[in-house]
């Protein structure tokens, strides 16, 4: 528990003058996260990152972001951004017929997601700081109280386990804790920054915000569990890998600018 704790502080001293300042050094910041967050998703598959697929992954990576976030590099390549990722498909099937199937088909398909699950899912957390700090700042509060609220609630309160083939030690409770905690933060964060006219809807988006993160780390703890790791990489001592902390971000921050709250 205490490593856990040191880290988190350590990370946060780290983390938020990158958040708070926000511009290029925030996009370099989140570009190296995704970097991580690639190799960790690869090396559960055995992909090298290294590798000519895990290079050729974290090359469209870092074009994407680069052309979106920084230098508009796309227009000076004559081909569309689908055009773009069919060439990457098609450079990757071509590579596994040379390597004479050592990276089959399957292993095609598993990089194309995990470039798309990693990459697109954070690119939305440069979108939210773009909007605003308040927003992205209102986005982690619902993360942290979601993550702290059903440690707590399911360590005191939690019996009835909620999902235990996919993660053995989430219960009912603790889902409910997370909800009930990100709501509090979110009426608290309203009544001290409003961020939009109606405390409804800022209700109503907290608890639909901390079912979404809690449904992202479900998603992350299934693919764990298919490929039998218990973190996804051990960066963060006590807290595992960037993935294990930020797969509720890849669910959570897409959907609040799919309502349009962002």
């Amino acid at each position: 528990m205490l490593q856990r704790v040191i880290t988190a502080i350590v990370g946060l001293l780290v983390f938020v003058p990158f958040v708070v300042y926000g511009d290029w050094p925030f996009v370099l910041f989140v570009m190296l996260m995704v970097s991580v967050g690639l190799y960790e998703v690869l090396r559960m598959k055995r992909v090298s990152l290294l590798s000519f697929p895990g290079i050729l992954s974290l090359t469209l990576l870092w074009v994407i972001y680069i052309d979106q976030f920084l230098y508009s590099i796309l227009s000076y390549i004559p081909l569309t951004f689908s055009e773009m990722v069919y060439v990457f498909i098609f450079i990757l099937l071509i590579y596994s017929v040379l390597v004479k199937n050592e990276f089959n088909f399957e292993d095609c398909a598993f990089t194309l997601l995990s470039v798309a699950y990693i990459g697109i899912g954070l690119a939305y957390f440069i979108e939210t700081r773009l909007a605003g700090l308040e927003f992205i700042l209102f986005a982690l509060l619902i993360i942290w109280l979601t993550d702290s609220g059903a440690y707590f609630f399911g360590k005191y309160l939690g019996k009835r386990k909620l999902w235990p083939e996919i993660s053995p030690k989430k219960t009912v409770a603790g889902f409910v804790g997370g909800i009930f905690s990100a709501l509090t933060i979110a009426v608290i964060f309203q009544l001290i920054y409003p961020i939009h006219d109606q405390m409804f809807v800022i209700m109503l988006v907290a608890i639909l915000a901390s079912i979404l993160a809690q449904i992202g780390d479900l998603v992350e703890s299934a693919l764990k569990r298919t490929f039998k790791v218990k973190d996804s990489g051990t960066l963060l001592p006590g807290h595992g890998g960037v993935l294990d902390r930020f797969d509720s971000l890849i669910f959570m921050l897409p959907f609040l600018h799919f309502i349009q709250f962002i």
